[in-house]
């Protein structure tokens, strides 16, 4: 594993949440130049109602859902007869990283602050970019990122 593109992620992941992006499209962001086959940038519409545990309700984290998200387009199926089983296991595997790591995957039992809050925004801060440090370790040794995805620099920003 490339603790390096580990690090990476973490920050890149944290800039995008100090830009503005929620944290489901943080983590969107930071993995999507990875993906393969290339999605569009414009993808991270998709992630933006999961901000706030689903569009503020307290529900599973922003980071988890956008971790997942990502985990869906590396594994997931596209067709009904395609079994879903990879997809599956790679989705509980590693939301039973992320609940070990931080003791819970709900939005409402992580935050210890009000929404908009310069607490709220820190704790999150740092879940953000545990969450995307976390999903690149986990990408790698399951040999869905490999260094043959880049070179180990972190991938130029998307303009959106």
């Amino acid at each position: 594993m490339n603790e390096e593109l580990c690090m990476q992620a973490r920050t890149t992941a944290g800039n995008y949440f100090r830009q503005g992006y929620n944290c489901a499209e943080s983590i969107f962001l930071t993995f999507q130049p990875y993906l393969a086959p290339p999605c569009d940038v414009s993808l991270v519409r998709m992630a933006t109602p999961f901000g706030g545990g689903i569009g503020r309700s307290g529900c599973v984290c922003g980071a988890l859902a956008g971790a997942t998200l990502v985990i869906g387009l590396q594994a997931g199926r596209t067709a009904p007869d395609v079994p879903h089983d990879t997809a599956y296991k790679l989705g509980a595997a590693f939301q039973a990283i992320f609940a070990e790591q931080f003791g819970a995957t709900c939005c409402r039992a992580l935050k210890k602050h009000p929404f908009d809050t310069a607490e709220q925004g820190r704790a999150c801060l740092k879940i953000v970019g545990t969450t995307a440090r976390l999903l690149m370790a986990f990408l790698q040794e399951h040999g869905i990122i490999t260094l043959s995805h880049g070179t180990g620099a972190a991938p130029e920003q998307p303009a959106l």
